[in-house]
């Protein structure tokens, strides 16, 4: 079998029995009904919460190179120097996303200050 269809390599999922059923009936003989709802619930917090979680993911992200460059020069194995250069450019690039952020923040507060009320 070249395409590899039928050797067991691709899994199996029973979808069937993950769908999240519901009263409403398709009205179709052997047709399952149609899901209607979300099997999640998003969880809902305020702004607060939010910019205070980026704010300490920032930090986090700002010192990884720092703890993984100490890391490495211990001696420790499981970190190279690839790790601390990747680690860098994503704290590099937080901190591009942050300064466009405040930046952002910064002119819509003076676009709101020069409105005459």
């Amino acid at each position: 079998m070249a395409n590899g269809i039928g050797s067991g390599w691709y899994p199996h999922y029973d979808l069937r029995s993950r769908i999240q059923h519901t009263k409403l009936d398709t009205g179709v003989v052997g047709m399952y009904p149609a899901r209607m709802e979300r099997m999640e619930e998003p969880a809902t917090v305020d702004f607060k919460g939010v910019l205070s979680g980026l704010v300490e993911h920032f930090n986090t992200q700002l010192n990884a190179p720092d703890n993984l460059l100490k890391d490495v020069m211990s001696g420790n194995d499981d970190v190279d120097i690839h790790d601390v250069m990747t680690s860098m450019a994503k704290a590099e690039i937080n901190v591009n996303v942050a300064t466009t952020v405040v930046g952002k923040i910064i002119q819509t507060y003076d676009k709101i200050m020069q409105i005459q009320v």
